[in-house]
């Protein structure tokens, strides 16, 4: 028989873990997304000591003696600028890549990148979470976990590797680097899906450090990135060790999640407390099975698996509630936030000013956001405020259309900095608080056998609204 009352989680292990499984869960859309944000200076010189070896001692670049280096500084990052180079490369224009600013970001790829990411990374995304909503019982949980982990882990491996390797033609490292983002997004979503499904067999608190975890996970990527830039070391050896982290931070979620298993916390809410049902994570996979199919005592009428429709209209506003909240957030971050330029001439400003402001800034206001569920649950999930603060969310997109947005075909009316700034992190908390409660709330009316089915379901919308603002990002980036 069961302990009649729950054990402690101590030290709270088991919610440093999910936040540390949520951290991992979001580290191959994030680094991607962030991957070496770096001035044209360092760039150039990191492409010719890297790959062609071709610019001689003391060459000066058109940004260094621009008078407005905030608005030279490209608002571009590491696979985005390499592809440019390489095309401009395969068409003769090298040396005139080089020397002149003017001639860089001309490229399709260049222009492009953001938008064929984001529907790469999300598209899988979807379609995976939809398949793990079905299948989820057909395959081992230690398998969807561990192994997706494992997988993002050599996917970022060969990422790391690449960056040494001389790649001249673009399409060829641009068909590589999609395809990585297709597979390292497909393990993720499996991998979050499955985390969503398993935390919903706990507590409904233990919703916030996964979701703070993921929200991490961009704060994460966004200060190694800054922190490239200002070291200022030879680009080629940052965007390696960039990357290794990422390939740490993997390995350590895999520990983690195979700690779980162990922790009598996570055991009492798996039912796994049977001596009998073995240790770690084989107990899990044996409980969470019996927990998520009915049992055949339960009677005729009730069927062998829990109705996806049963349960999806148990907390169909929460699911649409999550998928507006990301639809409107992808819609525009980062394709049209990160083509915002600064009024400034500071030339650190410059450089700083779309890391910081954009993806740093994002990322915090998103983390706090999350974590500030962790104290306050307002609106409640049977009121209307809910679903409406969503949807008010879409006034951000004209906001940051009308901001100062290099060769955009509307006025600028945000001229300054600060509105920018003030929208961003308006735009993350909303995103980030919004977002966990919808979470949180979407699982609580599902009992017992059908919480993991509940989780996955979340999942699958949060994905949904993810693929749709990828979609949606090629109309705004015009």
């Amino acid at each position: 028989m069961p302990p009649n009352k729950p054990p402690k989680d101590k030290y709270y292990l088991v919610w440093i873990i999910f936040f540390i499984l949520g951290l991992g869960s979001l580290l191959p859309w994030n680094f991607f997304m962030t991957a070496g944000v770096i001035h044209p200076v360092s760039l150039s010189k990191f492409y010719i000591a890297a790959i062609y070896n071709m610019i001689g001692a003391g060459r000066k670049m058109d940004c260094e003696t621009s008078k407005e280096p905030g608005r030279c500084a490209p608002k571009s990052n590491y696979f985005r600028e390499r592809l440019d180079y390489q095309e401009a490369q395969s068409r003769g224009r090298g040396n005139e890549w080089q020397m002149n600013v003017t001639v860089r970001g001309q490229s399709y790829y260049f222009r492009t990148f953001d938008n064929f990411m984001t529907l790469c990374a999300m598209l899988p995304l979807l379609i995976f979470c939809c398949l793990n909503s079905i299948l989820h019982r057909q395959f081992p949980q230690k398998i969807r976990m561990a192994g997706s982990l494992f997988g993002i882990f050599l996917l970022f491996l060969l990422t790391t590797i690449l960056i040494k390797v001389t790649i001249t033609n673009p399409d060829v490292f641009f068909v590589i680097t999609m395809i990585t983002i297709i597979v390292n997004n497909s393990m993720s979503a499996v991998f979050q899906s499955s985390m969503f499904g398993l935390v919903g067999l706990l507590p409904t608190h233990y919703t916030m450090p996964p979701m703070s975890g993921q929200g991490m996970a961009g704060t994460f990527a966004a200060i190694a990135m800054i922190f490239s830039l200002l070291v200022g070391s030879d680009m080629a050896e940052s965007a390696f060790w960039y990357f290794l982290t990422a390939c740490v931070v993997t390995l350590f979620a895999t520990t983690s999640y195979l700690a779980l298993g162990y922790l009598e916390f996570a055991q009492y809410y798996f039912h796994s407390w049977s001596a009998n049902t073995g240790n770690g994570m084989d107990a899990i996979d044996k409980e969470i099975k019996k927990a998520s199919v009915p049992l055949t005592e339960a009677g005729p009428k009730e069927s062998k698996h829990a109705s996806l429709w049963v349960v999806f209209r148990k907390l169909w506003v929460m699911a649409l509630s999550v998928t507006v909240v990301f639809w409107v957030t992808i819609s525009v971050f980062p394709v049209v936030t990160g083509r915002v330029h600064t009024m400034s001439t500071n030339e650190y400003w410059g450089k700083l000013f779309s890391p910081v402001s954009c993806f740093l800034l994002f990322n915090i206001a998103d983390f706090l956001g999350r974590s500030l569920t962790a104290f306050i649950m307002w609106p409640r999930a049977e009121s209307r405020l809910l679903p409406f603060f969503v949807l008010l969310r879409i006034i951000f997109i004209p906001l940051f259309l009308l901001c100062n947005i290099e060769k955009s075909l509307l006025p600028t009316i945000f001229h300054h900095d600060a509105f920018f700034i003030l929208f961003m992190i308006g735009f993350g908390t909303s995103n980030g608080y919004l977002a966990s409660l919808a979470m949180a709330y979407g699982p609580r009316p599902i009992k017992g056998r059908e919480a993991e089915t509940a989780g996955s379901i979340m999942m699958f919308f949060l994905a949904l609204g993810l693929c749709l603002g990828a979609c949606s990002s090629f109309i705004f980036a015009l």
